[in-house]
């Protein structure tokens, strides 16, 4: 049914998400009026007056695809499988997106300025490491449905 535990979950999944597309993920402030910002939709260096912009859109994609899979997922509450399954490749595309943010600002943030400075994560990334743990719980309480499900076919 709708009211279950995991439709909390997946819900806050899209919240989440949603915060990740809004805010920036990561940040890095150095002297000389040096700046670096990335965002769902851009990676930004300034120097002094110029600013370099690297579109990362997919991050942006990323995000949205997770969103519709989520509010899908919680519409499919008839079929236990299919959610699984679908919260399955909701933590293939939160991996993905991870990974491109890490290697975003570990590796790409590094060539900016400041080499030993790894910069600042901000409320996108930990809105991203809290949809990550949210569709763990809500594939754990669909498992949960569906062992209840079976034993109780079993018992009739």
């Amino acid at each position: 049914m709708i009211q279950r535990i995991q439709t909390i979950f997946l819900a806050l999944i899209a919240v989440a998400m949603g915060i990740v597309l809004g805010f920036p993920i990561w940040e890095k402030v150095g002297s000389n009026n040096e700046s670096a910002q990335l965002t769902a939709l851009q990676l930004t260096h300034t120097q002094g007056v110029t600013t370099f912009v690297t579109p990362v859109w997919y991050l942006a994609l990323l995000g949205v695809i997770v969103i519709g899979v989520s509010i899908y997922t919680i519409f499919q509450y008839r079929n236990r499988v299919l959610q699984m399954g679908m919260c399955a490749i909701n933590a293939i595309l939160l991996t993905a997106m991870m990974g491109v943010v890490l290697y975003s600002t570990l590796y790409k943030g590094k060539e900016f300025f400041n080499p030993t400075d790894q910069g600042n994560f901000t409320t996108g990334f930990y809105a991203l490491v809290a949809a990550l743990i949210f569709n763990m719980f809500a594939n754990r309480f669909i498992r949960r449905d569906e062992k209840l499900v079976q034993e109780s076919n079993r018992l009739r």
